[in-house]
């Protein structure tokens, strides 16, 4: 996920409580699926402290591919590799035939320093955007790997009496990778993966993923019907001018003052001309380059941005506006402002509402009834794009420890961002309960 936060402040105004509605899942299928999740739980916390140890960045996520693939092959699973780039996919046929269901987990990590003190945290580093970084798991994908782990293991055990197939994605790149890693036109993470045919052969008929999130108390499920998780375009303004002294800024065309003034018009596009009665939407001013003296007015200035929509149409009208701002503040001075927005687009996550609704029973049963409904999250996934493909159901699960308030914990990419284990098989016990329940009521 982009920026992955989830919007805590509000998230625990909600009142938590038991989804309606009976159970999809039957409770037998439910404590089989529980038991074996607690006999491989220390494993999963094996797993994901090895993972979190040992980080990679997007699309060189080779070690954590390699364990995976290991894993899936001695289980008995079709194994697939370097599928989109790192990519793994397994494939599990049910003892009976069926309906083919996918879950989905990202593996890769973030060029941040860790800041946490803990026996296993991150020493690594990495290269990114050409430079040194640090590198480290501050959006919880080590888990979400674990997780999906532990569940191609509690499937496998059940295999005999599954209807269906089930389709494990180990995807790449989530976080996306640096402009000097993707050639032009090329995709990435999801969709990379998906042009490289995992929802198909054989298609998939439904696909979920789940998200820690830092918002939540452990053990609490999130979840929303319909759009979820915003869509997200990076882009990129360039205003030119004339180079002139200081002291004579009528001998130029200074872009410094223009920049300014595209940056609040810019905002005027939310706060004026967006009807936010329909959807919100973000614009971000992000980074703001110009000049390199204090008595020099440059020849130009660049900025670069974000901007969430959760609406297709909303995202096309604002990015058509930001342009034309852009672009009639500095004619006003005679500058130019030349714009442009990154081929790489996340879209809008969008939870099929008619299977939200059949999968949030079992859900609550998952989570022993401890399920909220969360609000929309500005933050980006491109899970989106399995979702494009066949209904997806995205959720969240709380892993803030207890006595920290989810409203002030550090966020998801934050450096002191931390996961309570006990969330681990929370979500594992949720990934097998659907898949168990999806595929035997169809």
């Amino acid at each position: 996920m982009r920026l992955k936060i989830m919007q805590s402040a509000v998230a625990m105004a909600l009142v938590m409580g038991a989804a309606s509605g009976a159970y999809a899942i039957d409770d037998k299928s439910m404590q089989d699926i529980a038991g074996r999740v607690t006999a491989i739980e220390p494993q999963l916390i094996t797993w994901r402290r090895d993972i979190h140890q040992h980080p990679e960045l997007s699309g060189k996520e080779t070690r954590t591919a390699a364990l995976v693939a290991a894993h899936l092959k001695k289980l008995g699973y079709e194994v697939k590799t370097n599928v989109g780039g790192t990519g793994v996919v397994g494939i599990l046929k049910g003892g009976k035939p069926g309906k083919v269901v996918a879950l989905r987990a990202d593996m890769d990590a973030l060029p941040v320093k860790e800041m946490v003190d803990l026996p296993f945290a991150s020493k690594a580093k990495g290269v990114h955007m050409g430079k040194p970084v640090d590198v480290a798991h501050a959006c919880g994908h080590d888990g979400h790997t674990a997780i999906l782990m532990a569940v191609a293991e509690v499937l496998a055990g059940m295999k005999d009496q599954l209807p269906g197939t089930v389709k494990l994605i180990f995807q790449p790149a989530e976080e996306g990778l640096s402009e000097e890693q993707a050639e032009p036109g090329a995709h990435i993470g999801a969709q990379a993966m998906i042009d490289a045919g995992v929802m198909d052969n054989p298609k998939v008929d439904a696909v979920f993923g789940l998200h820690l999130s830092s918002g939540l108390p452990v053990g609490v499920i999130g979840y929303r019907s319909g759009p979820v998780m915003a869509s997200a375009d990076a882009y990129s303004i360039k205003v030119t001018g004339k180079q002139t002294h200081g002291a004579i800024p009528w001998g130029g065309i200074d872009p410094i003052v223009s920049s300014a003034q595209i940056v609040l018009g810019l905002q005027t596009i939310i706060s004026r001309q967006t009807d936010l009665t329909k959807e919100p939407a973000v614009v971000t001013v992000g980074t703001i380059h110009g000049g390199n003296r204090e008595n020099i007015v440059p020849d130009f200035v660049e900025m670069t941005g974000t901007v969430r929509t959760f609406d297709d149409g909303m995202r096309d009208d604002i990015l058509r506006r930001m342009k034309q701002t852009a672009t009639s503040i500095a004619q006003s001075s005679g500058a130019r402002a030349d714009m442009s927005v990154s081929p790489v687009h996340y879209s809008t996550t969008v939870n099929n509402e008619a299977l939200t609704q059949k999968m949030l029973p079992t859900l609550n049963k998952a989570a022993n009834g401890r399920v909220v409904m969360v609000p929309k999250v500005s933050a980006s996934e491109d899970f989106s794009e399995f979702q494009k493909k066949a209904p997806g159901l995205f959720f969240f699960v709380g892993s803030t420890a207890p006595g920290i308030d989810p409203r002030t914990a550090p966020v998801n990419h934050s450096p002191l961002y931390q996961v309570d284990e006990a969330a681990l098989p929370v979500g594992a016990r949720a990934l097998s309960a659907l898949v168990v329940d999806y595929l035997s009521a169809n």
